[in-house]
């Protein structure tokens, strides 16, 4: 097992010292790792070693710049733009299987999330937007390619909650920019 490197730093030595010291006293017999590791995290002042490891790893996170934007590449796109029609809907499945995960990331987002659907349901619903009519190669897909789970019976399917990637987010809005709006 790999360990996480915590650092440790106390302001006063004096005080952490004197602190680990009374508990050591009322400890019986040698303290075993994981006391100790409770016993210095609390000597520097938290409650016990799981708290310091999570402010320890919440620092961390807030330290840690997030990852530059990945850019877009817009001939791409523009091919695969060609697999939907002015509606939005996928006009045929992809021949090309490196086309294939940005098709299925438009069906997958237009699944409801968190929500618990039957096969009949994301049957009607992929059904609804593709025109080539195979909506079991579609929920097999998004099965299989993991934005979707389902039960081992079939009857019960969720979309799986995900970021898409950067190329997938910009195909998203060029489509929702082509569906017919509804509503008044």
């Amino acid at each position: 097992m790999s360990r996480t490197h915590l650092p440790f730093s106390t302001p006063d030595v004096s005080a952490f010292a004197r602190a680990l010291a009374a508990q050591l006293a009322e400890h019986e017999g040698r303290p075993g790792h994981v006391e100790l590791l409770n016993m210095v995290a609390r000597a520097g002042g938290f409650g016990n070693f799981q708290h310091f490891r999570a402010q320890a790893e919440t620092l961390d996170r807030l330290e840690t710049p997030p990852p530059p934007p990945q850019p877009v590449d817009t001939a791409r796109l523009a091919r695969i733009l060609r697999y939907f029609d002015a509606d939005g809907r996928l006009i045929r499945w992809p021949g090309k299987a490196s086309h294939r995960p940005d098709c299925l990331w438009v069906m997958w987002s237009r699944l409801p999330a968190r929500r618990s659907m039957h096969e009949r349901e994301i049957n009607e619903r992929l059904g609804a937007e593709h025109l080539f009519g195979d909506h079991a190669l579609l929920r097999r897909e998004l099965v299989d390619g993991g934005w979707m789970s389902r039960t081992f019976d079939g009857r019960d399917y969720r979309r799986l909650e995900k970021a898409p990637p950067a190329e997938a987010v910009a195909l998203l809005r060029l489509l929702a920019a082509r569906r017919p709006r509804t509503g008044a």
